[in-house]
C-alpha cells in the first residue's frame, strides 16, 4: 500500500500537543478541532501507535466527501478502495456520528455504509455468495458526518491509547493517562529536576512522568487492533518495538514522588508502577497536603486535586486548597501546576496563577493553573 492518511484524535484543548508529538515523530500535519491529520506509510502505523502519549487513538482515513442523500452516501462509500484495506471475510462493525448534517439518522447511515462496503468487498474479492461471512480479523469502521461532509475511517488502535496496558487497579475518578501525560508535558519539568504529585491516586501522573523522563514509549506494554492486519508486515511491528526499546533510557536517574491521603491508593499506585516496570523508581508515600515539605529546590508539582463538585464536598475541598497554598508557599523555587474545575481555586490557594490553560477532564471543563517558580541559576561556563 502506498501513502496512507492517518488521523490522531485528541481531547479538546490537546490538539496542539498532539500535533507537536506528530511533528516530533517526523510527520507534517494539519490540526482541526479534535484531530490531527498527517500522511504516512503503512509501516508507520505501529510507530505512531506506540509513541503518541496524548492522542486518544490513531485512525486510518479511507475517504471524505459531501453527502446530502442516502444514495449519495451509498455510492460514494462504495467507490472507495475498501478491498485494498479489508480482506475477504474480515469482521467490520460500523459505528457512526452525525453533527449538523442532513443525514442525521446515525443508525441509517451505519446501515448504508455497511451495505456499500459489503458490495465493494464482494466485488473486489470475487465473492459469489449472497452472504458475506465475517470470521476474520477485526476492522472497526466509523462514518462521521459533520456539516454534510462524510469522513470514513478505520481504527488502527483498538482500545484507546490511554490504556497503556499496566493499570491493575484505579480509584473512583481516575485521570486518563493521555491527559496525565499532557499535564506533565505542559510543565517546565526536565528529568534532572524533582517531580511530585500530592494527589497521586492510582499513580497515573507520576507514572507518565517517569515514562517521559526515561523516554519509554507509552504503548510498549500493550497490543493494537492493527497488529492482525495482513497488509502491515509483522516485521514493521517488530521494528517499531525494537526502535522503542533502543530509544528508551532506563539509566536516567529520576526523582519522582507520589503522595496521597488514602493509604489504599498508595498501595494501588505502587502495584501499577511495578506493572509498568517502574517499581522503585517512583517513591510513593501516604501524606496529606498540609504535611508536604522539602529541602530540594527547583522542582515541579503537578496535581489533579478533588474539584468539590459533589454535594457537601465544596467547603472541605476549599479548606484543602488553602492548606495546599500554605504548604507550598515557602517553596518559591518550585513550579506548581493544578488541574481543577473550581473557579475560585486561586482565591483559596492564595496566589494568582502565572498562566491558565483550559482543558477538559472527560466532559468536565477545567483550568490548568500554572504557578511558575524562580528560575534555576545558570551554570557558569568552564573557561
Amino acid at each position: 500500500m502506498e501513502k496512507v492518511t492517518l488521523i490522531a484524535t485528541a481531547a479538546m484543548g490537546l490538539e496542539a500537543l498532539v500535533a507537536k508529538e506528530v511533528r516530533d515523530l517526523g510527520y507534517e500535519c494539519t490540526t482541526e478541532n479534535g484531530k490531527v491529520t498527517f500522511q504516512a506509510e503503512a509501516k508507520d502505523i505501529p510507530r505512531v501507535n506506540l509513541w503518541l502519549r496524548t492522542a486518544d487513538r490513531v485512525k486510518l482515513k479511507v475517504g471524505e466527501f459531501k453527502a446530502y442523500s442516502f444514495d449519495e452516501l451509498f455510492e460514494k462509500t462504495k467507490a472507495l478502495n475498501w478491498g485494498d484495506i479489508i480482506p475477504a471475510q474480515a469482521e467490520f462493525p460500523v459505528t457512526g456520528k452525525s453533527v449538523k448534517s442532513k443525514l442525521f439518522s446515525v443508525s441509517d447511515c451505519q446501515r448504508i455504509v455497511k451495505k456499500a462496503i459489503v458490495e465493494k468487498l464482494k466485488s473486489h474479492h470475487k465473492i459469489a455468495s449472497d452472504w458475506y461471512e465475517e470470521s476474520g480479523p477485526l476492522y472497526k469502521v466509523e462514518i462521521a458526518l459533520l456539516k454534510d461532509v462524510a469522513t470514513l475511517t478505520i481504527d488502527t488502535s483498538g482500545a484507546g491509547l490511554h490504556k497503556r496496558g499496566f493499570r491493575l487497579d484505579q480509584g473512583g475518578a481516575p485521570l486518563k493517562e493521555t491527559l496525565a501525560a499532557a499535564l506533565v508535558m505542559l510543565t517546565n519539568w526536565t528529568p534532572d529536576r524533582p517531580f511530585a504529585d500530592l494527589f497521586c491516586g492510582s499513580g497515573t501522573i507520576p507514572i507518565e512522568a517517569a515514562l517521559i523522563g526515561q523516554n519509554i514509549a507509552p504503548g510498549f506494554n500493550r497490543e493494537f487492533i492493527s497488529e492482525q492486519w495482513n497488509w502491515i508486515n509483522k516485521q514493521h511491528w517488530n521494528n517499531a518495538r525494537v526502535e522503542a526499546e533502543d530509544l528508551a533510557n532506563y539509566d536516567v536517574p529520576l526523582d519522582i514522588a507520589g503522595h496521597d491521603i488514602d493509604h489504599r491508593m498508595i498501595r494501588i499506585a505502587e502495584e501499577n508502577a511495578d506493572e509498568a516496570g517502574l517499581g522503585g523508581i517512583i517513591q510513593f508515600k501516604q501524606m496529606q497536603v498540609s504535611d508536604f515539605t522539602t529541602r530540594k529546590e527547583y522542582g515541579v508539582i503537578v496535581g489533579n486535586p478533588p474539584y468539590g463538585e459533589r454535594l457537601g464536598e465544596k467547603e472541605e475541598v476549599e479548606q484543602m486548597y488553602k492548606e495546599l497554598g500554605r504548604a507550598l508557599a515557602p517553596h518559591d523555587t518550585w513550579s506548581v501546576y493544578m488541574l481543577t474545575s473550581h473557579k475560585g481555586f486561586e482565591q483559596f490557594y492564595g496566589r494568582q496563577a502565572t498562566k491558565k490553560r483550559k482543558l477538559f477532564n472527560g466532559f468536565i471543563e477545567t483550568d490548568y493553573y500554572q504557578f511558575w517558580g524562580k528560575r534555576p541559576p545558570r551554570e557558569k561556563k568552564q573557561v
